[in-house]
């Protein structure tokens, strides 16, 4: 981006990290600038984070600057939208904030109808992928970043992941942003509708655009991106199913999230409505574990730096959730691994649709399942060493008896929620020295949770 600035003609001031003259410190950095330039006046775009946000804000109290802010241009809605929208309602959903934004915008509609008759067709986007359709090739670009790696050494920063340093594959310019997106329209987003929450051990990619890197780091503008979507299924006739459910994770979700973000910040990190503080396993570091879901969507992470949707929310997620992982500490783990992860994304994910620290503001229910749901999804449960259809018994599989132990010590918190009434009257019928045996199953996986 450094090089695409300059050849624009913009005159850049850049502190590499061993620089120095860099004072690792923002405000001082700014500082800098402002006495060697004779600087008086800075205009700013709004950040998407609260943190740097605060940071900025500190700048209109130095003596002699004129400070002036205009808002972001990457996103559809102003970031108090949401709040705005919700202010006379009791409850959040997004399905309505959606609908909103289909008819704001006019995607996928015919004058005040959608397109299909139906607002949403996630109902589609949940089958298992067993090698066909065959997918195409990765589009990513690769870029050699080894010297950037060793600076990094030579400073003594520490670091974490599985990557080799000298291959990259994530776009670094608009250009390259754009190209993704276009073989991602012709090549895969046939097929994205689909198989979006498919999870398979031979193919970690599958359809999805790997667009949100791009997206989030501002190389590439949502409202380009839907639109782009919204042709082809004009021009290509591609599936209804497929474009929508693409459509609705940047037009619906995406903007939502930011709302859900701003509208409750400060304090939104310090939510823990279960009061969870277990540390996290030492194989989050690492992916080796036993159980096969978590090595193979932990490995993928720490490798690619990007996990989809279902390997976050219903792999990683569910297991931190059930095993009373401290959310704080999940956020940071999300936070610092997924290329992807901006703060005002990654933590209304994690905090409250991943970990419902927060309660109930994000969703309406915990986002748990047993062994069964991820072996509806895919092949992961296949040759791993637990039993996915046991509760009990050496190998039984922990996602089993761990579920039952979370809802058994959450009823009080959980026993009234509308949504889980069904889990609540398994929970009620079971039977007694059944239930004993499955907590005491599910608390010796706690204790030895090093060792899964």
């Amino acid at each position: 981006m450094l090089k695409q600035l300059q050849q624009k003609g913009f005159e850049v001031i850049y502190f590499k990290i061993n620089d120095k003259e860099n004072k690792q410190e923002f405000i001082q950095n700014i500082n800098k600038i402002f006495k060697e330039r004779n600087i008086s006046e800075l205009q700013y775009q709004e950040p998407d984070e609260y943190r740097l946000s605060t940071e900025l804000k500190k700048l209109e109290s130095i003596e002699n600057i004129k400070v002036e802010s205009v808002d972001t241009e990457h996103f559809l809605v102003p970031k108090l939208y949401a709040k705005d929208f919700f202010s006379e309602k009791k409850h959040w959903r997004m399905e309505e904030f959606y609908r909103n934004m289909r008819k704001k915008f006019s995607i996928l509609m015919e004058e005040d109808k959608p397109i299909g008759g139906k607002w949403n067709f996630d109902s589609d986007n949940r089958k298992r992928w067993n090698g066909s359709p065959n997918t195409t090739e990765d589009f990513r670009p690769s870029h050699n970043h080894e010297k950037l790696f060793l600076e990094i050494n030579n400073e003594n920063i520490e670091h974490f992941g599985e990557g080799q340093e000298t291959s990259f594959r994530w776009p670094i310019s608009r250009e390259e942003s754009i190209k993704l997106l276009d073989n991602f329209i012709a090549k895969d987003l046939v097929n994205f509708g689909d198989f979006q929450d498919a999870l398979h051990d031979e193919n970690w990619r599958l359809f999805h655009s790997f667009l949100s890197f791009s997206l989030n780091s501002k190389m590439l503008s949502p409202l380009e991106v839907i639109k782009k979507a919204e042709e082809a299924y004009y021009e290509k006739d591609l599936p209804l199913a497929s474009v929508e459910g693409f459509i609705r994770q940047i037009l619906g979700w995406r903007e939502y999230i930011r709302g859900v973000y701003w509208a409750n910040m400060p304090g939104y990190d310090q939510h823990n409505f279960f009061k969870h503080n277990a540390k996290l396993p030492d194989w989050y570091w690492t992916g080796k574990t036993d159980m096969r879901c978590l090595s193979l969507s932990i490995s993928q992470s720490l490798t690619n730096a990007y996990a989809h949707h279902i390997q976050r929310l219903m792999i990683i997620g569910n297991f931190s959730l059930l095993a009373g992982l401290d959310p704080k500490e999940v956020h940071k783990w999300y936070l610092g691994i997924y290329i992807d992860a901006y703060e005002w994304v990654e933590m209304p994910n994690t905090l409250g649709m991943s970990q419902f620290a927060d309660g109930g503001l994000l969703a309406t229910k915990p986002y748990v399942s047993s062994a069964a749901y991820i072996n509806k999804m895919g092949n992961y449960c296949s040759n791993c060493k637990y039993k996915l259809k046991e509760k009990l018994g050496e190998d039984a599989c922990p996602f089993n008896s761990l579920y039952w132990n979370f809802f058994d010590r959450h009823q009080d918190k959980l026993s009234n929620n509308p949504r889980l009434g069904i889990v609540n009257s398994q929970l009620k019928k079971m039977d007694q020295h059944q239930k004993i045996e499955i907590n005491k199953k599910a608390n010796f996986y706690l204790d030895n949770i090093n060792s899964l």
